[in-house]
């Protein structure tokens, strides 16, 4: 109750003054390497899940999208067969800020920089009412803890209904990939999605030649 009172209280206060430095450029040379291996890891599972498509234009969602670093290799991803799409970010807590005073929105520019018809947005999921042939979600938050850890207020908490409308975003023919972390969320995502009467094709654990992460991962493949 306390933490949501706290989390509550600082989501407004973010929200309301939008804060943040301007310009970040990242100068870190080893996570200039980490962010070059993730965005190859983006691009390489894409290319394993996703079927492509000779559509002449192509609208692509990213939900839950925090500071976007993998926007790039999205974006190389769908770039490989379609050379006129628009790529939307969503991200509801796009303005936390970071220690040192940059916020995910600012970061995200940094990201996205160059990458032509690319839209981050800040906002709530649930306020999109565009439709996309592909949508990507990297680790929705399926239980209450994390959701509450990362600073959320409880009453954004809503897996079920945020799974639904984003399932009624996807166009006719439409693919989403979710990827969970750990086999723990994964099997709470497969449940809310049967418990919708979602088909979806279980991938089991998500590897990459070129990153591996700390825990492990699993996705699904849903088909409209």
């Amino acid at each position: 109750m306390l933490q949501d009172f706290r989390n509550n209280i600082d989501f407004f206060l973010r929200n309301a003054t939008k804060f943040s430095r301007k310009d970040f450029v990242e100068t870190d040379e080893a996570l200039l390497l980490r962010n070059k291996q993730e965005n190859l890891y983006t691009t390489d599972i894409l290319n394993q899940f996703f079927n492509k498509t000779d559509s002449q234009y192509l609208n692509i969602l990213d939900i839950g999208c925090k500071n976007w670093f993998y926007a790039k290799g999205e974006w190389e991803f769908f770039n490989s067969f379609c050379k006129d799409f628009s790529l939307d970010g969503v991200e509801i807590d796009a303005y936390r800020l970071y220690s040192n005073l940059y916020s995910r929105y600012e970061v995200a520019k940094y990201y996205t920089r160059n990458l032509k018809n690319t839209n981050y947005i800040a906002g709530n999921l649930l306020d999109i009412k565009q439709n996309y042939d592909y949508i990507i979600w990297i680790l929705p938050f399926v239980t209450s803890t994390p959701h509450q850890y990362w600073g959320l207020p409880m009453k954004y908490f809503s897996p079920k209904e945020l799974l639904n409308h984003a399932y009624s975003l996807l166009k006719p023919d439409g693919q989403m990939l979710i990827i969970n972390q750990g086999q723990e969320e994964a099997n709470i995502q497969q449940k809310l999605l049967t418990e919708l009467n979602i088909n979806y094709t279980p991938l089991g654990e998500i590897v990459s030649q070129h990153f591996q992460y700390k825990h492990k991962r699993y996705g699904v493949l849903i088909k409209k």
